[in-house]
């Protein structure tokens, strides 16, 4: 989803009048991107640590949870700019096998 500044402030903004809102307006599109990957982060470690303690009879579903958490997080941060990787799945712990499945529909999905 892209944000587009309403067409009043974009005009006060250019003729130099509501410099201020455009900041504001930033600084708020900034702090939701923020809270959004700080919960998406939250939710692969706590789908790590599950996949940590699953089970084998319940390891594949806890497999497709990561892989389904670690998939959006990677989107979010790449939504915020961040595009490379390889440190948060160093940092996280993602295992292989978890990054083998992102973006792969469950089976009851197809």
């Amino acid at each position: 989803m892209s944000l587009r500044m309403p067409r009043d402030l974009a005009r006060l903004s250019r003729a130099g009048q509501f410099d201020g809102a455009l900041s504001n307006f930033e600084a708020e599109a900034l702090s939701e991107s923020a809270s959004s990957l700080g919960y998406q982060g939250r939710k692969v470690e706590k789908a790590l640590a599950a996949l940590a303690i699953a089970l084998p009879e319940a390891r594949e579903a806890a497999l497709a949870e990561a892989g389904e958490a670690v998939w959006a997080y990677f989107v979010q941060r790449e939504l915020c700019g961040l595009r490379d990787h390889r440190l948060i799945i160093r940092e996280m712990g993602i295992p292989p096998e978890v990054l083998t499945r992102l973006g792969a529909a469950p089976k009851a999905a197809r």
